[in-house]
């Protein structure tokens, strides 16, 4: 017996039955030799966080485009603290670690420069639409590894696809990471709207705070908590009615007092901008693409999709040098020197 199949013999013995054992996986599109070390959710994991994709979240924004700070959040930090509060709910339910680990962190890999914002303009412009949602799945079936994907379990995509509040998760691992996701969000963006100076604790109401914390700490410990107990042994990840509702509260707050107010978003509007140029320009020439999506191209996918593909890939900082490249005049200049 090799140490991958003893670790799925102790995820038998020890996870809850509800519980997603690797060893009884949907496994994946195409069949693989199994490792001898790792089961095939710890290979997932271990995927995602070597992709390119994952590395790029880093310089992709989360709230605030292009924050004057050091300790605002990007895309990359929240994956790691949803990452980080699903892991710690899956231990408490004996759920599977490894897969729970694997969604969160592929949760956001098909995300747009510049957040929803970015994401708002693609499913706008383009006609067959878009969903970062469904873009990460793109990403680890399509996209990644010249077009071969990553070639991930069921249950990864799975969880992956429906991480969105309308999202309907098969397995419990995914359940945790969809609140994850939500309860990640509503915290660290508060934490940040408070460090810019856009919100204040004294906006949460008073009966809101009575019933979660006074702090986003004491909130983030209502919520895990209640997750917990109220799910530990059940076929359903579920938190309780009161602190679901005050969930939706929090959620519906911040819509109001952050994400939609305008001290917030004062360059949203440029960045759209920036992103439908982008898109109307690439979808005039896409030959102008890079050669992994040209390639696509000639696979005889959809020039439209294979456009969003692209832009949706860029970081912040490179879609506004790639617009400044493609659409700000360069400084005029004669080679050599006059006589």
């Amino acid at each position: 017996m090799n140490i991958r199949e003893e670790t799925q013999m102790r995820e038998l013995q020890l996870l809850s039955p509800y519980a997603s054992c690797s060893q009884k996986s949907r496994g994946r599109d195409r069949l693989e030799e199994e490792c001898d070390i790792r089961t095939v959710y710890q290979r997932d994991r271990d995927r995602i966080v070597h992709c390119k994709s994952f590395r790029r979240l880093k310089d992709k924004t989360q709230v605030f485009l292009s924050p004057q700070g050091d300790h605002y959040r990007n895309r990359l930090t929240h994956t790691l603290e949803v990452s980080q509060i699903a892991r710690t709910i899956a231990k408490a339910l004996s759920l599977n670690e490894d897969l729970t680990e694997a969604i969160a962190l592929g949760h956001d890999l098909g995300h747009t420069p510049f957040g929803h914002a970015g994401e708002r303009v693609l499913d706008r412009v383009c006609p067959l639409g878009f969903a970062h949602y469904k873009q990460s799945v793109r990403v680890v079936e399509r996209l990644e590894k010249n077009g071969a994907g990553l070639n991930l379990t069921w249950e990864v995509r799975d969880g992956i696809l429906n991480h969105r509040t309308k999202g309907s998760p098969h397995t419990l691992e995914g359940q945790v990471v969809r609140y994850c996701d939500k309860i990640a969000y509503i915290h660290h963006d508060m934490d940040d709207a408070q460090r810019a100076g856009v919100i204040t604790e004294d906006n949460i109401p008073i009966t809101l705070r009575m019933l979660l914390g006074y702090t986003t700490r004491e909130r983030l410990n209502t919520f895990a908590h209640d997750l917990v107990k109220n799910s530990r042994g059940k076929a359903q990840i579920a938190m309780s009615p009161e602190i679901e509702e005050g969930l939706r509260d929090m959620r519906s707050l911040m819509f109001q007092d952050v994400y939609l107010n305008p001290a917030a978003k004062t360059e949203e509007e440029k960045a759209e901008h920036v992103v439908e140029e982008l898109y109307l320009y690439y979808s005039k020439y896409p030959e102008k693409m890079s050669e992994e999506y040209r390639k696509l191209l000639h696979q005889e996918e959809e020039k439209e999709r294979v456009v969003c593909d692209y832009i949706s890939g860029m970081t912040d900082q490179y879609s506004l040098e790639t617009f400044r490249e493609l659409f700000i005049p360069k400084r005029w200049s004669v080679q050599g020197k006059e006589q």
